[in-house]
């Protein structure tokens, strides 16, 4: 897979939106180069690949390339920085329009030097032929670049590349290392004043009552602000900020929203609205061979993205313009939501990228700008920063959706998967600004003049959302997949990392290792079995091959488990084998990852977030969770020593031949999106702490990560059979 290198699309990418070569890149004669892209640092490197693609393509030093931040005043219109599009959509576009950029310039260069191109030599932007001498810098005007992307213009070979395929440093993380202020949240404008917003710990229908006068005549307090349900109020300073929302929330009665459900698993089943089938295939003759069937049901809680620094905006009103600073995802969708809910037209908003403290997924960044918004309002031209408090974030943000799953096989008498069966209940997975009639922000819900709560959807496949990766890529004679859709949300639902293949792979790689146990096979022998794509067997033994697997001992409570996927059966494929100790608690000890990416840009960069996605899926699995009582969230759970322990797996048989099944109760652990878990047959081998954690499968040696994650973790996602 070459995403970048062989698209066949006549506008490669982000092109098809932004097809003047002029968005994409402006020459200066300073010597650098002025890149402009819609997609947006998250922690995720982006910008250091985009800017290796850019230098590459042109043919100058990396320390050229200024990566202009993302604006909707002056940047090309990307969308959403999510689904790992970055380098296929805007990699691919950027790179067309690099290439043309270098032909025009050394046309141009040519003609001043009154040469053929072929006798140019180009040498990091400076051009020499016939004992004269020019440059990129001296070539280029406005004029140049005010032409439409020609996709016709040459590429550079991969064969020829300098600076792709190898690491170079993030342009991001030295100011994050030395701690200097580089975060929305170290922002200080000019004149700035400070903002909070005033909402209970849960959800609401109205509000009933509120004192604001005692707030009103505290020092340094400029503005309380009450528009129905949205309260908020602006200081001087930060602390007295706080102190009156503090107070507000005193002063301020809510009418109670109606109670929600204690069993939402249930809950969901009960409430699905939409039943789709979503693959099916069948084989008479197949199924026919079916000795044995097993079910099982798997379920995953509310996530919250938790991120280390909550949701925080500035926003100010300016010459009959709003100017927002915001770690949104998507700048652009996110204007449209603005403009809406305070009746402006777009032109009259800009939004303008600053990092945030990270966040893959829809977290409370697109919110809180509203909150801005809304409050600058009232600030007579001063610019407002508008920071959510910690329990703001948990209580108003949306979390990762919970989902209760059911799979179902059947198994010939060789072993063989002839049948299998998959159902999943679940919100939408995308409540984002920008795809519906009505701003998806929690301020417009709440305004004397109400805007509807828009239900969060589901994107449709092949990439999907609820439903990614529910398709299992085993080879099965005979199956069935449905996605029973939840339209109602007793807790406001979005984007989180890796949307719906986090609980559908865990769902099929746990039940893998059920059959494989069931059929008498290794679970790495069990996944070949059923697997033709040359790619997905290379993942599966290449990290087996690395962990010993074959060689483990057997162990007191140690052992070691392997699972695959293939991102939205799509995109990479990634192999995971999972060392695993379980006493009081589940500790991961070691995580060993294979993965395929196809044409690797920064070789670091894909490490660390392969190391990344580990890290946080197996947090997820063993830590984290978000409780429901009748008023509302109670916040991300954390477990402790003291709680309950995971404990062992504890099963009991019910009997064998067609319709036999099992039940029990395990708790396992998964990384990348549900890709690493705990067999139950417990094995172990000496921990090999020299050993790499991390093989990159491309077409040259890959390059190996030389650390090791290491977790002391608990886990909350349930399985049981039945």
């Amino acid at each position: 897979m070459n995403i970048v290198a062989d698209s066949g699309l006549k506008h490669s990418g982000s092109l098809q939106k932004n097809p003047r070569l002029s968005q994409w890149l402006r020459v200066s004669g300073d010597c650098t180069v002025s890149v402009f892209v819609g997609k947006v640092e998250i922690g995720q490197g982006i910008l250091t690949a985009l800017a290796q693609i850019a230098a590459e393509e042109l043919g100058v030093a990396p320390e050229r390339i200024h990566m202009v931040p993302a604006d909707t005043a002056v940047s090309p219109d990307e969308g959403v920085t999510s689904g790992s599009l970055s380098i296929q959509d805007s990699g691919t576009a950027l790179r067309r329009a690099c290439a043309q950029a270098r032909a025009l310039l050394l046309e141009r260069a040519a003609a001043r030097l009154r040469v053929s191109t072929g006798d140019l030599r180009v040498e990091d932007g400076a051009v020499e032929a016939a004992g004269r001498r020019t440059s990129f810098w001296e070539c280029a005007d406005d004029a140049l670049f005010d032409v439409e992307v020609d996709e016709r213009a040459a590429l550079k070979s991969p064969r020829d590349y300098r600076l792709v395929g190898k690491s170079a440093p993030r342009l991001d993380l030295p100011g994050k290392i030395a701690g200097q202020p580089r975060f929305i949240q170290d922002m200080a404008l000019p004149g700035m004043i400070y903002g909070r917003v005033v909402r209970p710990p849960y959800g609401f229908a109205a509000l009933a009552s509120l004192d604001d006068g005692k707030v009103k005549a505290m020092p340094g307090v400029v503005a309380v602000v009450c528009d129905g349900g949205f309260v908020g109020v602006i200081a001087e300073r930060e602390e007295v900020a706080i102190s009156a929302q503090r107070a507000l929330r005193r002063a301020a009665s809510w009418k109670d929203a109606a109670p929600l459900p204690q069993d939402v698993y249930a809950w969901l089943k009960e409430h699905a609205v939409e039943h789709r089938v979503i693959g099916e295939k069948a084989d008479a003759e197949a199924q026919s061979r079916a000795t044995k069937t097993l079910k099982a049901s798997y379920t995953k809680p509310y996530i919250s993205h938790a991120s280390i620094g909550p949701s925080c905006a500035i926003a100010q009103f300016q010459d009959y313009k709003l100017l927002v600073w915001s770690h949104s995802q998507g700048i652009f969708n996110l204007r449209r939501d603005l403009a809406t809910a305070l009746g402006m037209r777009e032109d009259a908003v800009v939004v303008r990228h600053k990092e945030g403290a990270g966040c893959y997924g829809h977290n409370g960044a697109d919110d809180v700008a509203l909150d801005a918004a809304l409050l600058a309002r009232a600030a007579r031209g001063r610019p407002v920063q508008v920071q959510w408090m910690r329990d703001d974030e948990f209580a108003w943000a949306p979390c990762g959706p919970a989902m209760a799953l059911t799979l179902s096989a059947s198994l010939a008498s060789d072993g063989s998967i002839v049948n299998w069966q998959h159902e999943l209940w679940s919100n939408g997975h995308s409540g984002r600004p920008g795809r519906s009639d009505s701003p998806a922000l929690v301020a417009a819900w709440h305004l004397a003049r109400p805007f509807e709560r828009p239900a969060a959807i589901n994107m449709p496949l092949p990439a999907g959302a609820a439903d990614r990766n529910a398709i299992p890529l085993y080879d099965i004679p005979s199956q069935r997949i449905v996605n029973h859709y939840v339209r109602e949300m007793p807790v406001r639902t979005s984007a989180l990392r890796s949307l719906g293949a986090y609980a559908n792979v865990f769902a099929i790689e746990s039940f893998m290792d059920e059959l494989a146990e069931a059929a008498g096979f290794d679970p790495v022998e069990y996944r070949l079995r059923h697997l033709r794509d040359p790619r997905a067997r290379a993942v599966i033994e290449s990290v087996a091959r690395r962990a010993g697997w074959r060689d483990w001992p057997p162990g007191e409570s140690r052992g070691h488990g392997i699972a695959f996927a293939k991102y939205k059966n799509l995109g990479a494929y990634c192999a995971v084998v999972a060392e695993v100790e379980v006493d009081h608690e589940v500790r991961v000890k070691r995580l060993l990852l294979a993965v395929d990416v196809g044409l690797i840009i920064n070789p670091d960069g894909v490490i660390n977030q392969i190391e990344g996605g580990a890290i946080q899926s197996t947090s997820w699995t063993l830590k984290e969770q978000v409780e429901l009582d009748e008023r509302g969230l109670r916040g991300p759970r954390r477990r402790g020593r003291a709680d309950k322990p995971a404990g062992a797996p504890q099963r009991r048989r019910r009997g064998s031949g067609p319709g036999a099944h099992r039940s029990g109760n395990r708790q396992c652990g998964r990384a990348r999106a549900g890709v690493a878990r705990a067999r139950a047959a417990a094995h172990a081998r000496a921990d090999r702490r020299g050993d790499k954690s991390v093989e990159l499968t491309v077409s040259k040696p890959p390059p190996i990560i030389p650390r090791q994650p290491r977790f002391r973790l608990r886990c909350p996602v349930r399985r049981s059979c039945g």
